[in-house]
């Protein structure tokens, strides 16, 4: 998995990110126990994506399933980024905060569920995998 990350991260063009895996991926990583109250609705919006921009992960008690269509709920947290941002921060490539401050993500919504994201978006097993470059052979 370390080699492949750091294959990967050096050849996979923003065209070749599959959506639909990286927010099955992002379903998996919410921890429902980290959310406050019963229910939370946390909508993803991928700005450079021509079909299926927004995506919602609802979550109820311990269930957390992905919305392709709007769950018509109230939404708790609002990701707003381009699908390069979002597999960058989950994987360790950039934390939040310089995602945020660089003006690449946009978080609205619940005051306690923007400042705590680590808590509740458990970043990918390989988040913390080396970073060194690959060496030409």
């Amino acid at each position: 998995g370390n080699w492949g990350l750091l294959y990967a991260r050096q050849t996979i063009l923003d065209d070749e990110i599959d959506p639909e895996l990286l927010m099955l991926y992002l379903e998996r990583s919410i921890d429902p126990g980290q959310l406050v109250g019963d229910e939370s609705v946390i909508q993803f919006k991928f700005t450079d994506l021509r079909r299926q921009q927004d995506w919602w992960i609802l979550v109820r008690e311990d269930t957390v399933d992905l919305c392709v269509t709007d769950p018509g709920k109230d939404v708790d947290v609002y990701f707003c980024c381009t699908l390069r941002t979002m597999p960058d921060v989950w994987m360790g490539e950039r934390t939040w905060r310089e995602a945020i401050d660089s003006g690449d993500l946009i978080v609205e919504g619940d005051r306690a569920l923007r400042r705590n994201i680590g808590s509740w978006l458990k970043p990918s097993v390989f988040a913390g995998a080396p970073r060194a470059p690959l060496h030409a052979a």
